[in-house]
């Protein structure tokens, strides 16, 4: 989305995808639905493209979270099932056009969106494959300036007890070091993620043309243009607040959605 708006070949695939949603909506008689849009719909100047035909194709409306809502979710659905004595948590999502970072122990009680993702630095960053080394450390510096704003704006942010990892950035470089082939999410949920194995896959990845880099056990194709600016963010956030280890959960912002669903009954 480096024009800032959403292409008609993407809003097309999301359609189709919600065809196949509304047939398991009817399969399964649902008759409590939410559905809801993140950061590349609210960067895009043609959302509404995007939301309307989604939401005429589902016969409901789709919500537009903002980044506060998008980390608040993404923080419930993470650490519901987390003994409580391991916070206060820091649960990072590394999105595609944003990364939402938010803190507490048994809710969010604060919580930040930053524009760093990983298609958003993908386009800004990386020209060469592989990418050179100046691409790689302009990433991660401007990560790393990002990860100073936040110390200065909310510097308990980097003080949490255990840092907790969703969504597929994180899931990926973990599938990666263990070359999970084929991807398991019962063996990913849980998995320690440590500083130094981080490290490792972010030098591996670096360093290969996409070509190969698409060869890994545990990365999906689709994600391997992507994965190495997404590494950047990760690496930038571990080594700025000095982070030995990163739980990984396949619990995030899908689960803290149906959480508070559950709760409103």
């Amino acid at each position: 989305m480096s024009s800032g708006r959403l292409s008609k070949d993407g809003i097309e695939r999301v359609l189709v995808a919600v065809d196949e949603f509304n047939s398991i909506i009817s399969d399964n008689d649902v008759r409590k639905l939410r559905a809801v849009a993140t950061s590349a719909a609210r960067d895009a100047t043609n959302r509404d493209e995007f939301i309307r035909p989604v939401s005429a194709s589902l016969n409901h409306q789709v919500e537009l979270l903002s980044g506060e809502e998008e980390a608040r979710y993404g923080f419930l659905g993470a650490t519901t099932d987390l003994d409580h004595l391991q916070g206060p948590f820091l649960v990072v999502d590394i999105g595609g056009g944003s990364t939402e970072f938010s803190y507490g122990t048994r809710s969010a009680d604060m919580y930040r969106s930053v524009d760093m993702g990983s298609v958003r630095f993908f386009e800004k960053f990386f020209v060469h494959d592989p990418p050179k080394p100046e691409e790689l450390s302009g990433a991660i510096q401007v990560a790393r300036a990002h990860l100073d704003d936040i110390d200065r704006e909310l510097p308990v942010l980097g003080t949490a007890r255990s840092l907790v990892g969703v969504a597929g950035t994180i899931t990926t470089i973990a599938a990666v070091e263990i070359g999970l082939e084929p991807y398991d999410s019962k063996i990913i949920d849980g998995f320690r993620l440590s500083r130094q194995a981080a490290e490792d896959v972010f030098r591996t990845l670096a360093t290969e043309s996409l070509n190969d880099r698409k060869h890994n056990p545990g990365l999906e194709v689709e994600r391997a243009d992507v994965i190495v600016a997404g590494c950047c963010i990760l690496v930038a956030i571990m080594r700025h607040w000095g982070v030995d280890e990163c739980l990984v959960r396949e619990r995030d912002l899908l689960d803290g959605l149906a959480a508070e669903m559950l709760e409103l009954e």
